[in-house]
């Protein structure tokens, strides 16, 4: 079993996204590195963001009943380490509610027994500052939740030898 790496990032909705923005950045010395109506994410470190603040009263955002935390991520050393994580599960009945190429990472999230949603990942840049600017760039800007991918699709890509930097690609 291949385990994460390291712990991601974790998102917060709220009804007061720059409230809160404000609050953690001065507790973590972090910055705002990309804010748009929906969403504004915050690093304290060489990631693109460790935390993310997220508007549960957007339209067509998450549930507005209430602020709490929206998913925890992980991240995989790589992208094979994700895939065969994919497959383990899969092979358990575990399947992801949805699978994203968000463009800087390629997502996969899950529902715990209680509706908790955790994100597994891995970096789609090998340099942290590629991730930054990619966000602060048109696709994202255009389209910042990023696009969606069917696993199994990915891993006969994968397994086939289709180089990772192509499968990582958003929209590729």
């Amino acid at each position: 079993m291949t385990s994460p790496a390291r712990l991601a990032h974790f998102v917060l909705r709220t009804s007061d996204i720059d409230g809160l923005a404000d609050w953690y950045c001065k507790v973590l010395d972090a910055k705002v590195v990309h804010r748009n109506k929906m969403i504004a994410f915050a690093t304290f470190d060489h990631e693109h963001h460790r935390i993310a603040f997220l508007d549960r009263g957007f339209e067509k955002g998450p549930d507005p009943e209430g602020n709490g935390v929206d998913h925890v991520a992980f991240t995989y050393d790589s992208l094979g380490d994700l895939l065969s994580n994919y497959v383990r599960l899969r092979d358990q009945g575990i399947l992801p509610e949805r699978t994203i190429n968000h463009g800087m990472t390629t997502s996969m999230y899950y529902k715990d027994p209680d509706g908790n949603r955790i994100e597994l990942q891995v970096e789609n840049f090998e340099d942290p500052q590629a991730g930054l600017d990619f966000m602060n760039g048109p696709v994202f800007r255009d389209n910042p939740i990023g696009v969606l991918f069917d696993a199994d699709e990915l891993v006969e890509r994968f397994e086939s030898g289709v180089p990772v930097e192509d499968l990582v690609r958003q929209g590729g």
